[in-house]
């Protein structure tokens, strides 16, 4: 078993543990109860969650996916990336395929309903 994450809190490390799932990992959060004493321990690397693999032999497929999840989440928090709606022009962040407000497509899809 290898660490591959020192998540912030518990919901991060358990969407971590998500993602991994997805591209059939197998993983478990650990430190998840400590969090809850925040406050009372000093908050180090050593009593924040942290997501591992179980298998060893997925630790470098792992890190990837958790490398690329990590630079998704740095270009939506810093704006990079994001496009405007060709319909509306509602400005939308990378994250988002369709926009939010007409449902059109980032690439001209139309999803409205």
């Amino acid at each position: 078993m290898k660490q591959v994450y020192v998540a912030t809190d518990p919901i991060d490390a358990e969407l971590v543990k998500g993602l991994l799932a997805a591209a059939g990992i197998e993983a478990t959060v650990q430190g998840g109860a400590v969090f809850a004493l925040r406050g009372e321990v000093p908050i180090t690397t050593d009593t924040l969650p942290t997501v591992w693999v179980l298998d060893d032999g997925d630790l470098d497929r792992a890190s990837s996916i958790v490398d690329d999840d990590r630079r998704r989440r740095a270009a939506g928090a810093s704006g990079a990336g994001s496009w405007k709606c060709a319909a509306c022009a509602e400005t939308l962040e990378a994250q988002f395929t369709h926009c939010w407000k007409c449902g059109l497509g980032r690439a001209g899809q139309d999803q409205r309903r």
